[in-house]
């Protein structure tokens, strides 16, 4: 385990640093008007989101699908990050692949364990196929980070709130 996590933060830091010698800009954060395949994603996120709350689950899947695109081509260009894994874990859940939703979420933890988003999302993927001591081992890691991802996530548990997968 170590030395695959070791190999994946080598790989991490090589392909890191040679996207930004080769001047990025698509995805580079540079300060041009050009978004990222990663902020467009959350911002089709964010939409899918309010058309999902509205009951309009077609147009969110919609949402979902361009958002889940964007971000594997993100994920191409920058590998590895924990937030693009994260809502590649998001949107692959939200689309019904469970199985694949989690391997993204897995795999942002080996980067960033306490990656709020990431703990969440994934307890409540475990949630929803049943694994509660699973899910709850997630809120144990976001227990002390005093964020509404703990609070959110204990609802669910809890089924004082609904996950709407």
């Amino acid at each position: 385990m170590i030395k695959k996590t070791f190999l994946t933060l080598l790989t991490l830091i090589l392909l890191s640093s040679n996207s930004y010698s080769a001047g990025s800009s698509s995805d580079g954060g540079d300060s041009s008007k050009v978004k990222s395949n990663y902020d467009k994603a959350v911002t089709l996120i964010k939409a899918a989101k309010k058309y999902e709350k509205k009951g309009k689950i077609e147009k969110a899947n919609k949402r979902y699908e361009k958002a889940q695109a964007l971000l594997i081509k993100s994920n191409k260009k920058k590998p590895l990050q924990a937030d693009t894994l994260n809502y590649l874990g998001f949107t692959t859940r939200k689309l019904g692949d469970f199985e694949n939703g989690e391997k993204y979420y897995l795999l942002g933890l080996e980067i960033d364990p306490n990656h709020v988003g990431i703990n969440e999302y994934l307890g409540e993927l475990y949630v929803v196929t049943n694994r509660l001591d699973l899910a709850k081992e997630r809120l144990k890691v976001l227990e002390s980070c005093n964020c509404e991802e703990y609070t959110e996530l204990k609802q669910i548990i809890d089924g004082t709130k609904q996950s709407k997968y």
